[in-house]
């Protein structure tokens, strides 16, 4: 009698370890779960936030409010690489939804990967975009955690350009690709999110 009891008890033990053992494993994937899906959407909304600011961005290329300001919108990208491009534009306010008239400057660049030390991932950088005219002068920073800002630009032919670019003017369309994750990860893995417009164009470089 007193054999059985303790098996039962030995039993009642092993039992209690595996249920716990579960609960442990249910906690963690829980917190998985949880952990992830405010990366995913972290991600997803910094992603959705820099392709507007950027799209609306590129739609301006080469405009101006006094076309004779600018009388060649064809040539409103001034500088492309793999990863910046500089052109005008004319850029509206609240005085001016339209624009002033005066050209302004737009320029993306990245910074390098080992100045943003804020997050815990490795491989993510700054994005600047810098605004300037005759007048002033102003650099925003995105941290987005991107981990890729990447072009690609055609010419009229449709043929992808090769770099470096030693005439801006040739560009009639391009490609942007951008890769952002999550700023910490779980365990190893950072939440990500990809996106690639196939081609961002402003009707104003088509005006040749």
């Amino acid at each position: 009698m007193g054999n059985i009891t303790l098996i039962d008890i030995v039993g009642s033990y092993i039992i209690a370890a595996l249920l716990f053992m579960i609960m442990l494993k249910m906690d963690g994937n829980l917190s998985y779960a949880n952990f992830t899906a405010i990366n995913d959407l972290t991600v997803q909304t910094n992603i959705v936030t820099a392709a507007r600011i950027i799209e609306e961005d590129f739609r301006k290329i080469g405009y101006c409010a006094v076309p004779a300001n600018f009388p060649d919108p064809s040539k409103g990208i001034t500088s492309a690489t793999l990863h910046s491009i500089s052109f005008v534009t004319d850029i509206p306010d609240a005085t001016h939804p339209y624009g002033d008239g005066i050209l302004d400057t737009i320029s993306y660049t990245v910074g390098s990967k080992t100045t943003l030390t804020q997050t815990k991932n490795p491989n993510d950088f700054l994005l600047y975009r810098k605004v300037s005219n005759p007048t002033s002068s102003k650099t925003t920073t995105m941290s987005l955690g991107l981990t890729r800002f990447d072009f690609t630009f055609y010419n009229a032919q449709e043929d992808s350009l090769s770099f470096p670019i030693a005439v801006p003017s040739a560009i009639y369309e391009m490609r942007l690709t951008m890769l952002l994750q999550s700023p910490f990860a779980y365990d190893t893995t950072y939440s990500y999110s990809y996106w690639r417009q196939m081609r961002l164009a402003s009707r104003n470089l088509k005006a040749r």
